[in-house]
């Protein structure tokens, strides 16, 4: 009979696993860096006395939620118990998974309810050739910092200018595993329906690749335009973001 144990840790405790984990997903984890900042509580599973996994449960923004869960391959048999263990020690209200990780759908379709789909997920598929819309792409200044600031949107690193002014800005955040950068962008409401959108996603996956990461991007379920907008740029979905409440 095996002797599970799951008891509060350090991020230093977990913190090897987790890269055990982001090998095996091959994957951007959309949360990846929440552990490490602070934002979820880490808990180091034992099985007979010895390392076994590790689960993280937020103790902010979706407070009491597993947000990461892995387990040795050896022990993957045990998974479930794990995780039983996990949910009671953590206790936890509800869980989160990504469909491009199977370990933790597995848990989430096994010990969740009312499950339901918080962001579709979005991987590089392709180079895009897409025109400019009479653009011009550009890395912004602290001038144009002020020149938004009146604005409904935030400046980001990257620019797209159409006769002068800003009409969309953009970037990527690399505070994800590693090589990911997220693209981020934002087109103002009277240039949308242009390309202008697309011509601004594809420029940033550009600069992001020569940045050395590799291109991932997520939007709302209901944001149609915003998927449209990242699939003419060369995007395809890859995955959502689940989450359920606890059976």
């Amino acid at each position: 009979m095996m002797n599970i144990q799951v008891r509060r840790a350090e991020y230093v405790d977990v913190e090897e696993l987790r890269e055990l984990n982001r090998q095996e997903a091959n994957c951007q984890v959309i949360h990846d860096s929440i552990l490490r900042r602070g934002l979820a509580d880490p808990y180091l599973i034992t099985v007979n006395d010895r390392v076994g996994g590790y689960g993280g449960v937020w103790n902010s923004h979706s407070v009491g939620f597993v947000m990461e869960f892995y387990t040795l391959p050896q022990l993957r048999r045990e998974a479930r118990r794990m995780f039983h263990e996990l949910l009671d020690e953590g206790r936890a209200t509800g869980i989160e998974a990504q469909t491009n990780m199977p370990l933790m759908l597995t848990m989430l379709y096994d010990f969740a309810k009312d499950i339901r789909q918080e962001s579709i997920l979005f991987a590089d598929a392709g180079t895009t050739n897409l025109p400019s819309a009479g653009t011009i792409f550009r890395r912004s200044t602290p001038a144009d910092a002020s020149a938004v600031r009146s604005g409904t949107f935030e400046l980001g690193e990257w620019v797209v200018e159409l006769d002068g002014a800003i009409v969309g800005t953009g970037g990527f955040l690399c505070h994800y595993n590693p090589p990911y950068g997220d693209i981020y962008m934002h087109v103002v409401e009277s240039a949308r329906k242009q390309g202008i959108g697309s011509y601004l996603v594809q420029e940033l996956k550009r600069v992001c690749y020569e940045a050395g990461k590799k291109p991932a991007a997520r939007c709302n379920p209901t944001n149609t335009a915003s998927r449209r907008t990242l699939e003419r740029a060369g995007f395809l979905t890859c995955g959502r973001l689940l989450v359920g409440d606890v059976a």
